[in-house]
Order: structure tokens, then sequence, then C-alpha cells
């Protein structure tokens, strides 16, 4: 049984609705991102596979909203229907929910094969969901961000490390070993003044 079959019927048996909510499981099991109780915004939420792991996550007390184009639903979580370039986003985050916990994205381009196109497509989404998260993490806050691998991620990472306490690039278990698909870990976000 290939790897990805082996969390694609996980997925499904687990009732996810996504094979990627297990990434999001691994990455919390090692680097505990997400607690109970915390404020949480899934960027590029559709299906709803990571909404799901962080809702059971946070439990009761916490809070999830989750922003896309595309319709997510999933019990117990506050959808956006937004574009995250929209002018508008973190206005509009802010009016739902204020400050948050935690920024998750397992944001992607749509791919073309081209892997330099593709790496810096990546790039600009990982960028955006930064920009978002400057603006609405609270200090000390947390965020995961899918990025592509490729010559752009080390100047990517050196911008992070100017608001967060602790950076790291981790590839989880249920990552296609294949893709060129990383994350990137940030913890205890540090405002700029």
């Amino acid at each position: 049984m290939k790897e990805k079959d082996h969390y694609y019927y996980k997925a499904k048996k687990e009732g996810y609705k996504s094979r990627a909510a297990f990434k999001l499981l691994q990455i919390n099991e090692r680097f505990n991102v997400i607690k109970k109780g915390y404020v949480v915004l899934d960027l590029g939420a559709s299906p709803g596979g990571w909404s799901q792991v962080a809702r059971e996550i946070v439990g009761e007390e916490g809070r999830v909203i989750a922003v896309d184009i595309k319709p997510v639903h999933v019990e117990g979580v506050d959808f956006l229907k937004m574009n995250v370039f929209s002018s508008d986003i973190v206005k509009k985050i802010k009016e739902i929910v204020g400050e948050v916990d935690v920024v998750i994205s397992d944001l992607s381009p749509k791919i073309s094969g081209i892997h330099s196109l593709d790496h810096a497509k990546s790039i600009e989404l990982a960028e955006r969901s930064f920009f978002i998260a400057q603006n609405i993490l609270c200090e000390g806050g947390n965020m995961v961000v899918k990025v592509f691998q490729g010559d752009m991620l080390g100047k990517f990472v050196r911008n992070l490390k100017k608001n967060f306490d602790l950076v790291k690039v981790h590839k989880p278990r249920a990552s296609n070993p294949k893709s060129s698909e990383t994350y990137v870990i940030c913890k205890r976000f540090i405002p700029s003044n």
C-alpha cells in the first residue's frame, strides 16, 4: 500500500475531509502550536481537514475561523468566504474575532508543473499568510504555513525570524515524500514596533 493511499483511507475511516488532516495532527504532536482554548485562523481552509483538526484540539472553549473562496462546512467552525489577497481581509477577520492565537495556512497555488513557477507562487501565498498573521496574531502566537521547497525559501525563513522566536522547516510523515511541499513552523510571535 502506498503512503498516499494509507492516509487517504485513514482520513475516510476517521471522518476527516482530507488526508491533509494528518499533516496538521503530526505537526501539532511535534511542535504543540495549537492548544485547548486557542483561537485559530485557517487560511485556504477548503475542504476543511485542517479546520476539523484545529476544532478538535481547541475544544469548546476555543474557536476556529476558516477562510477560503470555496465553502467550508465543518461543525463548530466559523466560515469567511474571502480571497486571502482581498484588501480588507485583516479588517474582516478583526471584526469577527479580534486577535488570534494561531494562523495555519495550507494554501497551495494551482500547480503548473513548472517547479520554479510553482515555488514562487507558493512563497507568494506564504508571504500573504505571514502578512495577515503580523496583523492579527497575539503576542506569543504561532503560525504554520505550507511552502514548496526552492531557492526563495531561505529568504522567507530569514524574514520570519524577525517576528518569531522559533522558526523550523519541517516535513510531516503524512506529506508525500516525492512532493516538494514542506511546512514552516513559527512559534512565539514578536510584534514589530
